[in-house]
């Protein structure tokens, strides 16, 4: 009876043991379904090495890229300490050594697995190109340097070297459109829209050594030669970019003052751009430095006293001495080709700060810019002292002179008027990242690197992952209960046959 009872049970719990792992078993190979990691996300380093100061920028972007081009986003930037690169010709070393803190403080964000893959790249611009016109020795020891530092570290350094002025004014139109979100919007949100139907945005930047002027015309561009094509997101753009050497900032300032150093003349040097009361000694090494000044004075080392007059007037003239007027409606200024302007336009860099300063970046009338500039270049030093205590000397100074040389650039070289000037926006940004140069370089470098696919990894569905650990449990459960059951069987029929 014991036997018989007791190893019916047995037998009962070991088939449920064995059922339940056999259905789980099944569970666990079918019911799956596939689920892709993506894979880490890339990272890009772009040194923008300008005239007048350099800056670190980092962006990202996901390794599983839309129509060959990443989406990148800036997530951080570096100001480096120091002045341009072309200003250590004289101490090459120093050039690369001013750009560790940037790159120490770039790779503790950057995840170490990732540290291998970041291309790096150092641009130089205007300053080194002018540089290079006066010493190509010299430039190419800077270049040597600033190599030498960041092969250092553990990065894929894809080199340093000079961008053409071509190359970074359509670069700063790419940038301006990929941020408005112009090449995404129209080539997937609005699918049914081919993006050269879209009104593309224009890209002029002011740097201290160079102006670009950047935009996608109406028409055809009859001078090819300023004529550049890329390829983003699935199709081309074809668009006009021009840069003029000599016509960035600092030097136009610079061109201006030699204006005034040449008048003949004697005594102290009449500066009408400059706030009236304001006076300051100023080398002619310092301003005939340049090969932006074609002149020479007789003694390089003669210091000389300008003071200001504070006359606008007299300063828009002056302005406008440094210009080659040109009055073909497909001309901009020394003779240059340029299409009539067309669309709108984002004006960053000196443009914005310059008119940031003033509180002319809230889409002010022209007649309120003209009027606004008139009005500041007629105040006194001792006014704006006071009025304006905690900004840098220099600048405040140089704001009449910046100014008026903005205005006269952009109607009188440009050739905006009253009616296509609210076209330009001054900005610093566009979204969350800094306009320049360097996010479309590395818009244009993604398209180099290859797509990666994403990990393929099985995984079940909630209710089939349920029952097949119920089903494991069970079985487990059962065989727990069995084993000791079979043994207390065998023993207590053990026992019944040997008391018989």
């Amino acid at each position: 009876m014991c036997r018989n009872r007791k190893g019916l049970a047995v037998a009962c719990l070991i088939c449920i043991s064995a059922v339940s792992g056999v259905i789980a078993l099944i569970l666990s190979l079918v019911g799956t379904r596939d689920i892709y990691q993506p894979p880490p996300n890339k990272y890009g380093l772009v040194f923008d090495a300008g005239s007048s100061h350099t800056s670190l920028y980092m962006y990202q972007w996901p390794a599983h890229k839309e129509n060959d081009t990443g989406i990148v986003t800036q997530i951080h930037m570096c100001e480096v300490q120091g002045s341009g690169l072309s200003s250590y010709a004289e101490d090459p070393a120093q050039a690369g050594e001013i750009l560790r803190p940037c790159m120490d403080e770039a790779l503790k964000i950057i995840p170490s697995e990732q540290h291998r893959e970041t291309r790096t790249l150092l641009g130089a611009t205007a300053g080194m190109r002018l540089l290079k016109l006066q010493n190509e020795t010299k430039t190419q020891q800077i270049f040597d340097e600033v190599s030498k530092t960041l092969r250092q570290y553990p990065v894929n350094f894809q080199g340093a070297r000079i961008l053409d002025g071509e190359e970074e004014g359509s670069l700063g139109w790419v940038t301006v459109n990929y941020l408005l979100g112009t090449f995404v919007q129209y080539s997937y949100i609005q699918s049914w829209m081919h993006p050269k139907q879209a009104q593309m945005f224009g890209a002029m930047d002011l740097g201290g050594a160079s102006t670009q002027m950047t935009f996608q015309p109406a028409g055809a561009i009859e001078d090819k030669s300023t004529e550049m094509t890329f390829r983003l997101y699935g199709y081309d753009y074809t668009i006009y970019t021009h840069s003029y050497l000599c016509y960035g900032q600092d030097q136009a300032l610079k061109r201006m003052l030699v204006q005034l150093l040449e008048k003949p003349g004697s005594g102290n040097v009449q500066h009408p751009c400059y706030p009236k009361g304001y006076s300051a000694n100023v080398s002619l090494s310092s301003v005939y430095n340049s090969p932006c000044v074609t002149t020479s004075p007789g003694n390089m080392e003669a210091i000389v006293t300008v003071e200001g007059t504070g006359d606008a007037y007299e300063c828009q003239l002056l302005v406008r001495k440094i210009f080659s007027p040109c009055t073909n409606s497909s001309c901009s200024f020394d003779g240059i080709y340029q299409p009539p302007v067309y669309g709108e336009f984002y004006a960053f860099s000196a443009f914005y700060y310059t008119f940031n300063f003033l509180n002319l970046t809230c889409g002010e009338s022209l007649s309120v810019a003209n009027s606004t500039v008139w009005q500041y270049c007629s105040r006194e030093w001792t006014e704006l002292n006071a009025s304006f205590p905690e900004e840098n000397k220099q600048r405040l100074v140089n704001y009449c002179s910046s100014a008026m040389y903005i205005l006269t650039l952009l109607l009188e070289g440009y050739k905006f008027n009253s009616e296509t000037w609210n076209n330009i926006h001054f900005a610093k940004q566009a979204g969350n990242a800094d306009v320049g140069w360097t996010l479309g370089y590395m818009l244009n470098v993604t398209n180099m690197i290859p797509s990666e696919e994403p990990s393929l990894w099985k995984a079940h569905d909630y209710n089939v992952w349920a029952a097949a650990i119920f089903f494991i449990v069970l079985s487990v459960l059962a065989g727990l209960v069995a084993a000791p059951l079979h043994c207390y069987c065998r023993n207590a029929c053990a026992e019944q046959a040997g008391w018989t």
